[in-house]
């Protein structure tokens, strides 16, 4: 014979804040980590870990503002510089003033 087991009460869907599933997912992706027993202390299935991973790398994966520093030409022959970003995976860029505005965008967004 099977068995069965009937919940009652107030409904056990939780919600929780993106600084709570930053928190989880940060200690279930750590190095180390086992992600099942992250799981199993937060009473969380591990489906919904990889759907809140995946719902953050998207999310990284939108466009952000970048910092950014102006400076000034180095000569008067040279053309003028409007700005140089520096990206973090080592290229910089370095846009003269005269560049028009949708090649600029564009660039970036290449690069990101």
């Amino acid at each position: 014979m099977g068995h069965a087991v009937l919940l009652t009460g107030p409904e056990r869907r939780r919600r929780w804040s993106l600084e709570d599933r930053a928190q989880i997912l940060a200690e279930a992706f750590a190095p180390g980590a086992v992600v099942s027993e992250v799981a199993r202390r937060f009473e969380i299935s591990t489906g919904l870990f990889y759907t809140w991973r995946r719902q953050a790398l998207v999310q990284q994966a939108e466009p952000a503002f970048v910092q950014a520093k102006l400076v000034g030409s180095a000569s008067s022959d040279a053309m003028e510089l409007a700005m140089t970003v520096d990206f973090p995976n080592g290229v910089k860029v370095r846009i003269g003033s005269a560049a028009p505005c949708d090649l600029a965008a564009a660039i970036m967004r290449a690069l990101k």
